[in-house]
């Protein structure tokens, strides 16, 4: 979790400096997840610039935004491994192993 949204664009420099210096093909490569609280319309943006750079493991929350109908989410799973966030210990679980 960034915190703030405009903070993920640091996390994805941060990620593709990672990347670069491990020799890695891919930021999702690497042992990380993106976990984007919805208070915010500006976080929808932080969503499509991570799909569109092609990040996976991205964990929305704490309730799945609107548009995230049965379909698009099938999809977004399917594609890049969207999850949901539940409570502080099962996303431990997740998040961390």
């Amino acid at each position: 979790d960034a915190g703030q949204c405009n903070d993920s664009y640091s996390l994805v420099v941060i990620a593709n400096a990672l990347k670069d210096a491990f020799g890695l093909e891919s930021v999702n490569n690497l042992p990380i997840v993106y976990n984007i609280a919805w208070y915010e319309q500006k976080a929808v943006i932080v969503l499509l610039a991570l799909l569109s750079l092609g990040v996976k493991n991205i964990h929305t929350g704490p309730t799945l935004p609107a548009f995230f109908t049965p379909e698009i989410l099938k999809v977004l799973q399917e594609k890049f491994n969207i999850g949901t966030i539940a409570t502080v210990d099962e996303d431990l679980a997740t998040l961390i192993g």
